[in-house]
């Protein structure tokens, strides 16, 4: 109960700091040429929220998930295997993507769970994989779950083995588009983090080549966003990442979104996980 007062609190906080002037289109524009400064003042303001990330009310909601009986076979998702065996929840994520021979091919956390959603409790692809990405007006279940199972390795270091020949293969296949460049702007993902000391607008743009800040933004996804008052998942990420290089729409839960992801949590190895973490 103490955490659902903090973050509920926490986001009694952001929304006054939205509306108060924190992070108003005025107070952007002033920083406009502060640059740095205004970095420092929002990590402060992330660091300030501390223990109350507005994340533990999506955690809580899909530990209730997790283990509520759902679906067409009525059941829950504890015996889900999502990479330390049936039902083994803590540690899971930091191996993941990883491959799995039930299904016969490489899984990240997400479509890990639609396997889980389909196999064990008799939900359809379709509905399983319906509204991936919630908004304020539609929660999306399946970032409750994300949050749920990022949370329970918190603290612990990423682990992503990369040995069965379909890992090396998919890591190979994310390597590729990491580094792909297309579309009508000749973007990649390279664009924004293949260098030191960019940024867009007040964001940081890790260079995700480099081992220690690959570690730092992997190990901080899922992440509550600020500006969206919204839980969302690497998945989301990789999805906004697209869609801002106006390459065509990356499917949810595809074999690309996989491989590109299996590319950058296996380049995280060794760092510890802070996720559920907080951005702007």
């Amino acid at each position: 109960m103490k955490k659902f007062k903090q973050a509920a609190l926490a986001m009694a906080i952001i929304a006054g700091a939205m509306s108060g002037g924190l992070m108003t289109g005025q107070s952007f524009a002033q920083s406009a040429g502060s640059g740095d400064a205004t970095v420092k003042e929002i990590e402060k303001y992330r660091q300030a929220l501390g223990d109350g990330n507005p994340a533990e009310l999506w955690e809580a909601r899909g530990e209730d998930l997790w283990k509520k009986k759902r679906g067409p076979k009525n059941a829950s998702l504890e015996q889900c295997d999502i990479g330390l065996g049936a039902g083994k929840v803590k540690g899971a994520y930091t191996v993941l993507p990883k491959y799995f021979e039930d299904t016969d091919k490489v899984e990240d956390l997400e479509s890990r769970l639609v396997t889980c959603m389909v196999m064990l409790q008799g939900f359809s692809y379709d509905a399983a994989t319906k509204n991936p990405f919630g908004s304020p007006e539609r929660k999306a279940d399946m970032e409750a779950l994300v949050a749920y199972v990022t949370a329970e390795s918190r603290g612990m270091k990423m682990n992503v083995a990369g040995n069965h020949p379909k890992e090396k293969e998919a890591y190979d296949i994310g390597k590729k588009m990491f580094f792909h460049r297309g579309g009508p702007h000749d973007f990649g993902c390279v664009t924004c983090h293949g260098a030191d000391n960019q940024r867009i607008r007040l964001q940081d743009l890790p260079n995700l080549t480099k081992k220690e800040a690959a570690q730092r933004a992997y190990t901080s996804w899922p992440a509550y966003r600020v500006s969206q008052g919204e839980v969302r998942s690497f998945q989301w990420r990789l999805f906004d990442c697209f869609r801002q290089q106006r390459f065509p729409e990356l499917i949810f839960t595809s074999q690309g979104s996989v491989a590109l992801t299996a590319y950058l949590a296996k380049n995280a190895n060794g760092g510890v996980l802070s996720a559920p973490s907080i951005k702007r």
